[in-house]
């Protein structure tokens, strides 16, 4: 199956039956897209938004196990994260890459205490490490953090995790199932499912949103994984339902490399409140991340709070010689985590609440999985996948992805942007080799041509420009008044892909300009 959006279109009226059908097209319903198709079903993914559009392009951008539910507890899931970390590396290494962190230490026992928890951080690894664990002294800290605060440093710890493009890996993930022999769909919502006589759900009705065209499909499994709207799905179905997620926000600020100096991640493991905070090298610039704020209400364009910003601001002067004000900030963005609902009598507290998936069935055979994180979409897949053949009674299929490469696969990395491209970059630098015009660059900050932009439309199923250059390429999350500028340019770009007229570039930059509004700080 082609990645193209009137390909997957056209397979509706080819399809009678569908042995899996997907609502959600996050990390999580795109691995499991890539599990049921390589297992050999029928399948088909439904995406209200774009790809990735909610939580999963909003992450801190780690691949890890997760130190601080090692300092939770949470002992089960950071076997399972460390184990996945390790799959993510071998299978996507084009996405993926080692990150260097250091935590400063103000004191010997801090010093000692988190020297003991990351060398079991390590051993937990297995195998699968991806560096080792080292005390440093107070000149080595200050070497690789410049701008560390200096006063009372004692030294401090350098480990090893994994960072990610988390927008990138989702994208390959759909461009995966569909080389499986999915039909993968964005701007698709579902707003009915079906049911037979018995009362088993058997199908499902979803508009397409560029058409407002109506499609009914049936299906013999249906599996609800819409991260913070799950419980929206869950209702549609059973109206009393009581909800299972309660949305907690993350919100990153994004500033100049400047501030950290240097190629390592600062970690910074007991803030104010008790939580983590780091500060990590990405495309070039850093992101400073992330808060932990439970919200009553879940939304898919979130707005960073104010007592979130100033939390990291003030984190970051607490840790830092020359830290960044208000006016250094380039981008902010939240994303929300769906995370347990309390019961009567919890708190507001989040700290305590694991990162652990939740993977249910109710009577009418429907299948939903909430909860979890990045780095363990792949095990969380598998599991959904072998629920549903058992309550759909599908063929026992083994699961194949712990060796399944996904799109892009290459371990001889290009430099800068470049390398997220993976296997594709050759096709792009070969568009802009027939169309020169597609060689100029964006934007004078940024090393993206034309050429991707095409790219995204013809390979990459980019809709609108939102698509592009938030999630395709990430510049609304690292600079949105440099992505605001860039605009143009790209609905110029796709317009002329898409066959789209004036009217169309009008709206695209409209509603670009309206949706910059949250991403930069006044």
């Amino acid at each position: 199956m082609k990645f193209d959006r009137n390909t997957s279109i056209q397979s509706l009226s080819q399809t009678e039956h569908w042995d899996i059908a997907i609502i959600g097209g996050g990390a999580t319903g795109l691995g499991i897209a890539v599990d049921a198709a390589s297992r050999g079903f029928k399948t088909i993914l439904l995406e209200k938004y774009d790809f990735a559009k909610a939580t999963s392009s909003r992450s801190t951008k780690l691949v890890h196990g997760g130190v601080r539910y090692l300092a939770n507890g949470d002992v089960k899931l950071v076997f399972s994260a460390l184990r996945e970390r390790g799959l993510i590396f071998k299978n996507a290494p084009h996405v993926a890459r080692t990150q260097s962190f250091i935590i400063p230490c103000y004191s010997f026992f801090s010093r000692v205490k988190y020297l003991v928890g990351l060398k079991l951080y390590d051993w937990m690894a297995g195998s699968l490490r991806i560096g080792k664990s080292i005390s440093l002294n107070k000149a080595e800290v200050i070497d690789r953090l410049p701008t560390v605060k200096k006063s009372k440093l004692q030294g401090g710890i350098q480990y090893y995790d994994g960072q990610f493009d988390d927008a990138r890996l989702a994208l390959n993930l759909g461009q995966t199932a569909a080389e499986h022999g999915a039909t993968v769909l964005n701007y698709a919502d579902v707003t009915q499912i079906h049911k037979d006589q018995m009362g088993k759900v058997s199908g499902l009705t979803f508009i397409d949103q560029e058409t407002g065209i109506s499609h009914q499909i049936k299906a013999r499994a249906i599996i609800n994984a819409t991260g913070i709207f799950v419980d929206d799905i869950l209702k549609m179905e059973e109206p009393k339902h009581k909800n299972l997620v309660r949305p907690s926000q993350g919100t990153h600020i994004v500033i100049d490399k400047k501030f950290l100096g240097n190629t390592d991640a600062l970690m910074i493991p007991e803030t104010s409140d008790g939580r983590v905070l780091f500060g990590v090298p990405w495309h070039d610039h850093v992101l400073l991340g992330t808060t932990d704020t439970p919200l009553d209400l879940h939304q898919i364009e979130p707005r960073p709070l104010e007592e979130e910003i100033k939390f990291i601001l003030d984190t970051a002067h607490a840790y830092m010689e020359t830290a960044p004000s208000r006016a250094d900030v380039l981008s902010v963005f939240a994303g929300l985590r769906p995370l347990a609902a309390p019961q009567d009598n919890d708190t507001n507290s989040t700290k305590e609440i694991s990162r652990d998936h939740k993977l249910i069935s109710n009577a009418s055979g429907l299948v939903t999985i909430t909860g979890g994180k990045w780095t363990t979409y792949r095990k969380m897949a598998e599991q959904t996948v072998d629920l549903a053949i058992k309550i759909a009674n599908l063929p026992a299929e083994p699961c194949v992805t712990t060796d399944l490469r996904i799109h892009g696969y290459v371990h001889n990395q290009e430099q800068g942007h470049w390398k997220f491209y993976g296997s594709d970059v050759e096709g792009i630098r070969e568009l802009a080799a027939r169309i020169p015009a597609l060689a100029a660059p964006l934007h004078s900050k940024f090393a993206h041509i034309g050429a991707e932009v095409v790219w995204a439309v013809e390979h990459e199923m980019a809709r609108t420009v939102e698509d592009v250059l938030a999630r395709r390429m990430r510049i609304l999350f690292l600079d949105a008044r440099a992505s605001l500028e860039m605009a143009p340019t790209v609905a110029k770009l796709m317009a002329e892909t898409l066959h789209q007229d004036q009217q169309w570039i009008d709206n695209q930059l409209l509603a670009y300009e309206q949706l910059t509004l949250n991403y930069i700080l006044k």
